[in-house]
């Protein structure tokens, strides 16, 4: 295959519906192995829509070019209880792909 997958984790918030079932957020990313773009992306959020709409951010983006505007992105237009942990989700991820790479 000519992708790798990776995954990011973080501790969620309490009083979310997804704690009820996952301690932990995850986020994982299917990641184009020569050009470090996301192909697709998921995670454990409770909702579809909430899953399909942090998909729909993270597509596209090259992780060759850091990840500062997908945590910008995240952080804007996210405003749910889960952003900070959807954050360190997404760093997380961003730390594996760096250390797979070396």
């Amino acid at each position: 295959m000519n992708t790798y997958f990776i995954a990011g984790h973080a501790k969620l918030p309490t009083g979310m519906a997804a704690r009820s079932i996952y301690e932990t957020l995850t986020i994982t990313a299917e990641i184009d192995k020569h050009y470090g773009v996301i192909v697709d992306a998921s995670c454990t959020l409770a909702t579809e829509h909430g899953r399909d709409y942090i998909s729909r951010l993270l597509k596209g983006y090259s992780l060759r070019h850091g990840i500062d505007k997908p945590l910008e992105d995240l952080k804007n237009g996210y405003l749910g209880k889960a952003n900070h942990a959807l954050i360190a989700a997404l760093k997380d991820l961003y730390k594996q792909y760096e250390t797979m790479k070396q």
